[in-house]
């Protein structure tokens, strides 16, 4: 009974510690992302945001069209119309059935980023969805960084602002206040608006939420599967655990 107890207990501690690990965004505020696995809509907006502003650079090597397309309830031809913007590096149309690479490599990627583009995959297990949903509305314009831009949770990003026509361009507001070891530190207050984009600041909001929400999806698509089985295995072992203690009452009901 205590074996078992302690088992229950043990996977409660392990999902809410790693909920708060994922929660920390290392000092900065973390806006919550709303995303909803079982809004397939949102889900549907999010592949087309990803399949439009993301995958030219950014691949998804885990995850391959068709099992998108049939955990969205879209046809082969949907999924081709609406995902497939790309060509494989031989210059072929890339398949339905095929995984969602890209054509640049990382030859390229270093010479004209610095850096090898990471693929977005499980982007959303590694960073955890509010950071994403923070990152991508975050970014600001600053002189000293090569594109012009710089990102408030990610700080000195190589990564261009992608989204800035939708979004518009924004500058940070920091204010100075002096620690208690003499240093001085920019605090952030706000962002303001410099040029506005094609989105309003809500639909701007929403057209992220969806991507993120995409990108959790991504990261493991058997997620709601998961939980689900999850609560049915804990439910079992409660109720396990009150059956087996009543059995070993009653074997060592006679024993002194």
């Amino acid at each position: 009974m205590r074996n078992i107890l302690s088992v229950i207990l043990l996977a409660v501690f392990s999902w809410t510690f790693s909920s708060l690990v994922m929660a920390s965004g290392g000092g900065v505020h973390l806006d919550h992302a709303p995303g909803d696995l079982t809004d397939k809509e949102s889900l549907k907006r999010g592949a087309q945001a990803f399949a439009d502003n993301c995958l030219s650079c950014h691949a998804a090597d885990y995850m391959r069209y068709n099992r998108i397309g049939r955990d969205l309830g879209w046809t082969d031809l949907e999924v081709t119309e609406k995902l497939i913007n790309t060509r494989g590096a031989d210059g072929e149309k890339t398949k339905v059935g095929e995984l969602m690479k890209v054509a640049m490599n990382n030859d390229y990627a270093n010479v004209a980023f610095g850096a090898k583009i990471p693929g977005l995959t499980v982007i959303a297990r590694a960073k955890g969805a509010d950071w994403l949903y923070t990152y991508l509305r975050t970014f600001y314009l600053d002189d000293s960084r090569p594109t012009g831009m710089n990102n408030l949770v990610f700080a000195d990003v190589g990564m261009p602002h992608v989204l800035w026509e939708k979004q518009g361009l924004q500058k940070a507001i920091f204010r100075t206040e002096e620690g208690t070891d003499g240093n001085k530190k920019h605090i952030f207050e706000k962002m303001e608006i410099v040029e506005a984009g094609t989105m309003s600041s809500e639909e701007y909001d929403a057209y992220v939420g969806d991507l993120v929400n995409f990108l959790v999806y991504m990261g493991e698509p058997v997620q709601l599967e998961r939980k689900s089985l999850g609560i049915k295995v804990l439910i079992f072992l409660f109720v396990f655990a009150i059956v087996a203690y009543m059995l070993k009452k009653e074997y060592w009901k006679d024993v002194h």
